[in-house]
């Protein structure tokens, strides 16, 4: 029982960082947890392949955490479908630190009137490799240590493999109204264009028999400033898409159901969000800062090495919080604040496969 709720609670705290949830573009990436093996008892010569789907529709619109449901009475909001999928493989070296690379790809489409010169709605897309994400994990503890739970520390690298100069066709905004090849909005751009530094950390701590808890931390450092690509805003100081940092934080609960093998149920808390401010470097151009706090209910299933699971976070805070531009074009008569478009809830759907090169010897006797 022990071995399927490890493999079940791994599978939970290091699920997929993944994560746009409307115009606020926080992009796709999977948590060091696809790299390790079962908890503490991982085994040297392991590997872990995993691949990761994940699907929202935004079109609430919010300024800060108004919401504005004008936008959808009257027809005027901003939709956006996301389809994400990643290719995930990690190797562990020793028992405790391991290697991973994810090869993410998305499809992208965007419905809206203001892009198209306001007369008619039309759709933009985009579609094809993200950024890719190479990177290293260490667990903490080993041995008796670890029996109850453990900690890792994580560190890698996002390489700018993916368009951020993505295009499609506009309408109405030509001159006597014809149509242009134009980038599509940042929201929907497969990569930001920058080379980053991933800083990431999950631990897992048994309560009692099948309870667990779990937490994932991710911070995305892009010390680019601006990556280039034309927005077509009215605002010169948001003519050039900016480069932002990300974050993401999820913990919560695990239980394993004893009476049906291998299914278990998980319950927590996320906030996931892109910062006004970058930590490293300017924060110059166009970006919609913002943050998405929702509560995630979950479920995986176990069959032998392979895991199974669901997870749908559901949002119960969206903030779409004032740009570095919206401040500077502030006057104390005219208060700037842009809006930004989210989602009720998005979709992850992992299946993960364990190829061990051993049985770990902890669960001889079990």
């Amino acid at each position: 029982m022990k071995k399927i709720l490890f493999t079940l609670v791994l599978a939970l705290a290091g699920h997929h960082i993944s994560y746009s949830q409307g115009c606020v573009a926080i992009r796709q990436f999977s948590g060091i947890g696809n790299a390790v093996g079962q908890l503490n008892v991982q085994s040297k010569g392991d590997w872990n392949l995993s691949t990761n789907y994940r699907y929202f529709k935004s079109f609430r619109h919010f300024r800060g955490t108004h919401e504005e449901p004008e936008r959808v009475e009257q027809g005027t909001e901003v939709i956006n479908w996301s389809h994400g999928v990643d290719f995930n493989v990690s190797y562990a070296l020793t028992d405790r630190l391991y290697v991973l690379a994810s090869l993410p790809f998305a499809y992208n489409e965007r419905s809206s009137l203001y892009e198209h010169g306001r007369q008619s709605r039309h759709m933009s897309y985009s579609g094809g490799l993200a950024d890719v994400r190479l990177g290293a994990g260490y667990w903490l503890l080993s041995g008796e240590r670890a029996a109850k739970g453990n900690l890792a520390l994580g560190l890698g690298f996002k390489l700018p493999t993916g368009n951020y100069n993505a295009k499609s066709t506009f309408y109405n905004v030509g001159p006597n109204g014809t149509s242009q090849i134009r980038p599509v909005d940042q929201s929907i751009q497969l990569g930001d264009g920058g080379f980053g530094i991933t800083i990431e950390s999950q631990g897992l701590k048994e309560f009692k028999s099948s309870l667990f808890g779990y937490y994932n931390a991710f911070y995305l450092l892009n010390p680019r400033n601006t990556n280039g690509t034309q927005t077509f805003r009215a605002r010169p100081s948001e003519g050039i898409m900016s480069v932002p940092d990300q974050y993401a934080l999820r913990a919560g609960l695990f239980y394993g159901v004893k009476k049906i093998h291998g299914l278990g149920f998980s319950l927590g808390g996320r906030v996931e969000g892109v910062p006004v401010r970058d930590l490293i470097g300017e924060s110059d151009g166009f970006r919609r800062p913002g943050y998405v706090i929702s509560v995630e209910p979950g479920v995986s299933y176990m069959l032998g090495n392979v895991t199974a699971t669901l997870n749908v976070p559901v949002a119960l805070v969206r903030n779409r919080t004032r740009s570095l531009t919206d401040i500077a074009d502030s006057t104390p008569e005219n208060i700037r604040h842009g809006d930004a478009a989210f989602a009720d809830y998005l979709i992850n759907f992992g299946v993960a496969w364990r190829i061990s090169k051993k049985a770990p010897a902890v669960f001889n006797s079990l």
